[in-house]
Formats: C-alpha cells, sequence, structure tokens
C-alpha cells in the first residue's frame, strides 16, 4: 500500500520503519539527520505533507500536539489540499478528542475517511510493533486501516466512533500517570525509613500492588535511569487535555490534578525531556534526598 508518514519522532520513526519492512511503500515527511535512514530502507522522502499525502491510499500522523495536526491536515500545503478522493487519513497521534471530531468532519468533507487511533506501549513498543491501539471512527475505517494497525500493534481495540480512541488514550493517561505517582511515592517512602527500595520492588511485585509500571518504571527510579520512553513533557499535555475536557464536563479529577502538578514541578526542575519515571526526583527533591 502507498502510505504517507507524517511524524518521525521517537514513536513515530520505528513505526514508520516497520511498515517499510512490511513491504509497503512510505512516503516520509519531516525527514531529519536522525532519520535518514529510513530512506535508506526504502521509505521515501516527501517535501511536505501534502507531497506525502498525495501520493498515499493512507496518511498517518504521529505528531506531539492538537495544533500540530491541524497545521499537516490543514495549513499550507498540508494533506487536506492533496488528498485523494477516499483517502484514509490515521491519526496515531495523542490529542483533544473534541478537536478530533471538528478535524474528522473536515476530512470527510474533502472526500477521505478519517480515523483517531492513538497509541500506548512507549519506544518500546514501538519498535517492537506490539502498541495497544485505541481506535475511534466509522466500522469501514477501522476495517481499512486494520491491516496496518496490525504491523504497529499488538492490541488494536475499535472503541467507537470518532473520538473515541483519543477519549480511552487520555483515559490511559490518567491510570498511567496516577500510578506512576504512586510507585514514586511508595518507593521513595520506603527509602526514607531506611529500607532498600529494589528489595520492597520485588516483595511487592508478588502481591497486589504488582503492576507493569512497578515492575518497569519502579526499576528505572531505582536505577535513576530516565531516557525516554515518554517524556513528562508530553505526558504533561495529556494531562491538560484530560483536566480541559473534565472541567467542560463538570467532573472532578483532583488526583489527576495532583499528578499535572507535578509534572509542572518536574518541567520547572529541567525534566520535561527526561522519561515520565523521573518523577519520583521531585519528591526526592521535595524531602530533601539525593535522586541522582
Amino acid at each position: 500500500m502507498q502510505i504517507g508518514f507524517i511524524g518521525l519522532g521517537v514513536m513515530g520513526a520505528p513505526m514508520a520503519a516497520n511498515l517499510i519492512a512490511a513491504g509497503h511503500t512510505v512516503h516520509l515527511h519531516r525527514v531529519k539527520e536522525s532519520t535518514e535512514h529510513l530512506v535508506g530502507a526504502g521509505g521515501r522522502r516527501a517535501s511536505s505533507a501534502a507531497d506525502a499525502a498525495g501520493q498515499a491510499d493512507a496518511v498517518i500522523l504521529m505528531l506531539p500536539d492538537t495544533p500540530d495536526v491541524e497545521e499537516v491536515l490543514f495549513g499550507t500545503d498540508g494533506v487536506a489540499a492533496a488528498l485523494r478522493p477516499g483517502a484514509l487519513v490515521i491519526d496515531m497521534s495523542s490529542i483533544s478528542p473534541v478537536a478530533t471530531r471538528s478535524f474528522a468532519e473536515r476530512i470527510t468533507g474533502a472526500g477521505g475517511q478519517y480515523l483517531d487511533a492513538p497509541v500506548s506501549g512507549g519506544e518500546v513498543g514501538a519498535r517492537a510493533g506490539t502498541l495497544t491501539i485505541l481506535a475511534g471512527g466509522p466500522a469501514s475505517a477501522f476495517e481499512r486501516a486494520t491491516p496496518l494497525l496490525e504491523v504497529l500493534g499488538a492490541t488494536i481495540t475499535h472503541v467507537g466512533d470518532v473520538g473515541a480512541g483519543q477519549t480511552a488514550k487520555v483515559a490511559n493517561q490518567i491510570i498511567v500517570a496516577l500510578t506512576i505517582q504512586a510507585v514514586a511515592e511508595g518507593l521513595t517512602f520506603a527509602e526514607a525509613a531506611g529500607v532498600d527500595p529494589a528489595v520492597v520492588r520485588e516483595a511487592l511485585m508478588g502481591g497486589f500492588a504488582s503492576s507493569r509500571i512497578l515492575e518497569v518504571h519502579g526499576q528505572r527510579m531505582i536505577d535513576h535511569h530516565h531516557e525516554p520512553g515518554f517524556r513528562i513533557r508530553l505526558h504533561r499535555k495529556d494531562l491538560g487535555l484530560a483536566l480541559g475536557a473534565a472541567r467542560a464536563m463538570d467532573l472532578p479529577l483532583p488526583h489527576t490534578a495532583s499528578a499535572h502538578e507535578f509534572m509542572n514541578a518536574a518541567i520547572a526542575q529541567g525534566l520535561g525531556e527526561s522519561d515520565h519515571s523521573a518523577l519520583h526526583r521531585v519528591l526526592g527533591s521535595a524531602a530533601g534526598r539525593s535522586t541522582t
């Protein structure tokens, strides 16, 4: 299949690589020095979003935030202006569910189909092709997208209509953030009490507190290893989406607000580009303990 792929960051680059390896013709926009290997692997350089879309049966976006997606879709030399009749736009970014519904309406009006399909699983899942994919959109769009999504992910769920995928992703980000905060607080508590946090983590892995986050991020906290992963700056953005949507629904999310504030503190300490497991450094700093 002819695919336009726009957004070759930490997640997008390995995802594009997997599509190339699967035999698809992938037109790549925003190729930089760090992603030249994708061209060497068989990807085709596109000069603009419109150039990538004009040659594609499906266009995949993997971008940082809502304004980035809007600009790529509808800005100068954007996707909408060059979209083939009936082409499928798959937005795998994590953005506003409300904006997603508006974007889908505009793409449909331009003669295309739209699927929001944000992902969970981080860089490790992107490289391995084992992402969890949460899709929202018409059943026909999901059916068309499934062969591509199966290259990129291991768990693929059609959650509902347009925007449902983004809503599920926001829920995921709330749960992940609160669990990371809980693990950070638990391990910081153990260390402050004079107990080896590595031993505590190992013991808890056999009990009801066991989780994938305790397993992976707990170990990162113990090792002080905070290379992304998933950047705190981007996770804060996702929690901002959650809080904005909650305000519109008059819905209290007090613990999400707390996690958002911890991420604000982390960014103020220069940790915005660190993995979100670095939240425990904020707690350590507040307690006057070194976590480096």
